[in-house]
C-alpha cells in the first residue's frame, strides 16, 4: 500500500512526531546543588559569635540571585555585616558580633549551575549571649534581585508540555504547507 502524502509531507510529519517524542520523554534534570557543609554546623552549639556564616556545596554556584541570610533566636532580626559573596561552590558572609542566647538560622538561597534555585536553612545554638542587639529586618537591606528563600526548586511539569504542543503544532502546519504546494 502507498501513501497519498508526497514524501516531504511524511518527512516533515515523521520529524515532527520524533521532536515530540524527544521533548515529552525527556526527564526533568536532578544535578541541583546539594548543601556539604557549613559553619556554623548544623545544629552545632557555638560559645562565641562566628565572623562569618559560610555554606559550601557539591558543585559551583551561580553568583546572581544568592542570598545568605542570618536571623537570630526571634526569627526577625538579622545579623549578617554584609551581602553574600560566591567562590566556586563556597557562599558566605561576614557576621556582627551575635545578641541573645539561643538558635540562630542561616537562611539560603542559590542558584545551582543548571539554573534551578536551592534554598533551605541551617539552624545552630549561641550558648552564650554576645554584645549585640537585635536589629530588625526591615534596618538590614535586602540584596539587589534577590529573591527571599523559600520554595522547593523543583522544574514544573507546564513548560514542557507547552512545548510539545508548539512544536507538533509547527509539525503539522509544516505538513499542511507542504501538502498545499504540491497540490
Amino acid at each position: 500500500m502507498t501513501s497519498r502524502l508526497p514524501f516531504r509531507v511524511r518527512i516533515a510529519a515523521a520529524l515532527a512526531a520524533a521532536g515530540c517524542a524527544v521533548l515529552l520523554g525527556a526527564p526533568a534534570a536532578d544535578a541541583h546543588s546539594v548543601l556539604v557543609s557549613s559553619t556554623p554546623a548544623k545544629d552545632a552549639a557555638v560559645a562565641t559569635s562566628p565572623a562569618e556564616a559560610a555554606l559550601v556545596f557539591n558543585e559551583p554556584v551561580e553568583n546572581q540571585f544568592t542570598e545568605l541570610a542570618v536571623l537570630g533566636p526571634d526569627g526577625t532580626s538579622h545579623w549578617e555585616a554584609g551581602p553574600a559573596s560566591v567562590v566556586d561552590a563556597r557562599v558566605s558572609a561576614p557576621l556582627r558580633p551575635l545578641g541573645p542566647a539561643g538558635v540562630y538560622t542561616i537562611r539560603y538561597r542559590v542558584t545551582s549551575a543548571d539554573g534551578h534555585p536551592v534554598s533551605g536553612s541551617v539552624p545552630f545554638r549561641l550558648t552564650v549571649a554576645g554584645p549585640e542587639q537585635a536589629v530588625p529586618a526591615a534596618a538590614v537591606p535586602a540584596a539587589a534581585g534577590a529573591a527571599s528563600p523559600g520554595g522547593d526548586g523543583s522544574m514544573p511539569l507546564w513548560p514542557w508540555i507547552t512545548g510539545g504542543a508548539v512544536l507538533l503544532g509547527t509539525g503539522f502546519a509544516v505538513a499542511r504547507r507542504l501538502s498545499r504546494a504540491n497540490a
